[in-house]
C-alpha cells in the first residue's frame, strides 16, 4: 500500500519548489506508448459549506463528504487562495476513487489560534468500505501551509480520508494534489470563478424565466425573522405607479427592484441557522416570470462576459439559502442579480457573505440589507455604465453596500436590538481593483443613508437608531 510520507517544511509562499534528482535504476523495458501523467489539484475554492454538520459537499474532483468540518475563507483560516478545509474533530472522505495513483500531497497548518493536534491519512481500496492509515500521525503545530506527500504504490481503484486523530482543536487543510498515470477515472470541472464560472455567461440561449415556489423553510411573511422585519427602507409598494421603487416578495427575500436600472435598489433577508442547510448551489439562473409586463426581463445570458466583464453578482447569496431547492432557486433570478465586478463579487462579498454565515454557525441571526447606487463600474474588461441587452441598458452600479444586524438567535428581538447591537455596515467600489479585505471598506449605517437616501433600520426606536447607525464596526 502506501508507504510513509515526504515532509515539504518550506512555508507556502506563492513560489515554486525545488526539483529532486531523477533515478536511474531499473532496466529498459520494450518501446510502447506511455501512460500519460495527470496532477490533479482539489484546491477548495469551488465548494461553500459553512457549518460543521456531516454533509456531502461537491467540489471539482467530486463529491466529497464533511463531518465536523466546513470550507472556511476568515481571516484566521490559513488557506492558498481564498478557502480551506477547516476540520475539528471529524474527517473529510472522497466519495469516488482514483486510478493509477502514484502520491498525494497535502498543505495544512493549524487554525488560528488554536493549540497543536494530529490528523491522520487513512486510503481505502474497497470502495471506502475499510480504510488502512498511510505513513504515521501528522502533527500540527505552526500557522503557516506545509506540505506532506505520501507515496502511493497499490494499482487500482484508491479514495481517501483525512481524519482528526484527538482533540477538538482545528486544523486547515488545503490544496490536495493527485499524481499519477493513465486515466485517473474521475472528470474535473465545477469552478466558481473566471470566464466559464456560474456567475458569468457566455451563452446565447436564455434559459426559461420562472417564479418561486415559497416553501415552509422560507422565513414569516410578517412579524419577526421576516425578511422587512427592521424595515422598509425606500417605502417600496408593490404598484406599478412605482416602477423604479416596486417592491417584490420572493418568500426566500424581499426587494426593491427598479424598472429603469433593470436591478434591484436593495434586498433584504433575515439569516439563521434554519436557512442554511445541505442543497448545492444551482447554479440556475432564470429571468424572473413575475414582472409586471411593461418591465424589461432580464435574461439568464444578458450579462455577456466577453464584453462587458462584470459577474451576473447576487444580492441575496446562494449560500445564504441552501436550507430546500426551492430556497437555493429563488436566489438566481435575475431579479436579484447586479453587474458586479468579479473581483468585488468573487473575493470580497464572497468573504463578507461567509464571514456572517460564520456568525451564525456561532449562535447568532442576521438581519441583511444588501443595495447598490450610482452608475459606472470597471470589471474585467473595463469601464462601463450599462450593459446592453436588446432594447434595455443594465445599469452598472459604482457602488455595492450592505448592513447586517447581528444579535444572538432568540426571540423578541426588537428588544434586544440596543445601542450596543452589532452592526456591520459595508460599501464597496464596483471595481476590479478592489482589496479582498472587506473590513476595508467599513463606514456607519448613516454613510450608507446619505449616500442613498434611504430610511434603513426604520422599525428600531429611533434612540436605537441614533446610537446604532453612527458606528463604525471594528470588523473581524
Amino acid at each position: 500500500m502506501a508507504v510513509g510520507c515526504k515532509k515539504d517544511s518550506t512555508p507556502n509562499n506563492g513560489s515554486t519548489g525545488s526539483t529532486g534528482s531523477t533515478g536511474t535504476t531499473g532496466t529498459t523495458g520494450t518501446t510502447g506508448t506511455a501512460p500519460t501523467p495527470y496532477t490533479i489539484t482539489e484546491d477548495f475554492e469551488a465548494g461553500s459549506k459553512t457549518a460543521y454538520a456531516a454533509a456531502d459537499i461537491n467540489l471539482i474532483t467530486g463529491s466529497w463528504n464533511f463531518n465536523d468540518a466546513l470550507i472556511g475563507s476568515t481571516a484566521p483560516d490559513v488557506k492558498d487562495g481564498l478557502k480551506s478545509v477547516r476540520l475539528r474533530t471529524g474527517d473529510i472522505a472522497m466519495n469516488f476513487d482514483i486510478n493509477g495513483l502514484s502520491q498525494i500531497s497535502i498543505k495544512h497548518a493549524k487554525y488560528g489560534t488554536d493549540a497543536n493536534s494530529t490528523w491522520q491519512l487513512l486510503m481505502s481500496t474497497d470502495g471506502g468500505t475499510t480504510y488502512t492509515q498511510v505513513g504515521n500521525d501528522i502533527s500540527e503545530t505552526g500557522t503557516t501551509l506545509v506540505t506532506d506527500s505520501f507515496k502511493v504504490t497499490v494499482t487500482g481503484k484508491v479514495r481517501f480520508e483525512i481524519k482528526k486523530a484527538v482533540g477538538t482543536t482545528r486544523v486547515n487543510i488545503d490544496d490536495i494534489v493527485f499524481k499519477g498515470t493513465g486515466d485517473p477515472g474521475i472528470t474535473v470541472g465545477g469552478g466558481t470563478t473566471g470566464p466559464t464560472g456560474p456567475d458569468t455567461t457566455a451563452t446565447s440561449n436564455p434559459t426559461t424565466a420562472r417564479g418561486v415556489t415559497v416553501g415552509p423553510d422560507a422565513p414569516p411573511v410578517t412579524g419577526e425573522n421576516s425578511n422587512l422585519f427592521l424595515g422598509n427602507p425606500s417605502n417600496a409598494t408593490p404598484s406599478i405607479t412605482f416602477a423604479d421603487n416596486y417592491l417584490i416578495d420572493q418568500g426566500y427575500y424581499v426587494e426593491s427592484y427598479n424598472s429603469t436600472k433593470d436591478e434591484p435598489n436593495w434586498v433584504s433577508w433575515h439569516l439563521d441557522a434554519s436557512n442554511i442547510g445541505s442543497v448545492d448551489r444551482l447554479n440556475n439562473f432564470a429571468a424572473f416570470s413575475g414582472l409586471p409586463p411593461d418591465f424589461f426581463s432580464v435574461q439568464s445570458n444578458s450579462y455577456s462576459f466577453a464584453t462587458y466583464g462584470f459577474d451576473r453578482g447576487h444580492n441575496c447569496p446562494s449560500a445564504d439559502r441552501t436550507s430546500s431547492t426551492d430556497a437555493n432557486s429563488s436566489t438566481f433570478l435575475m431579479t436579484n442579480m447586479i453587474p458586479q465586478a468579479p473581483n468585488n463579487n468573487e473575493h470580497t462579498w464572497a468573504n463578507l457573505e461567509n464571514y456572517l454565515r460564520e456568525q451564525v454557525a456561532g449562535g447568532n441571526e442576521v438581519y441583511i440589507i444588501m443595495g447598490s447606487y450610482g452608475t459606472g463600474g470597471t470589471g474585467a474588461t473595463g469601464q462601463f455604465n450599462y450593459i446592453t441587452a436588446g432594447s434595455a441598458h443594465i445599469n452598472v452600479p459604482s457602488n455595492v453596500w450592505k448592513v447586517a444586524v447581528i444579535i444572538p438567535a432568540g426571540t423578541g428581538d426588537i428588544s434586544r436590538i440596543t445601542a450596543t447591537t452589532r452592526v456591520i455596515a459595508v460599501n464597496t467600489p464596483n471595481v476590479n481593483s478592489i482589496d479582498a479585505d472587506w473590513t476595508k471598506y467599513i463606514v456607519s449605517v448613516r454613510d450608507i443613508e446619505t449616500a442613498t437616501g434611504y430610511n434603513l433600520l426604520s422599525n428600531l426606536p429611533q434612540n436605537v437608531q441614533d446610537a446604532i447607525e453612527v458606528k463604525k464596526d471594528a470588523g473581524i
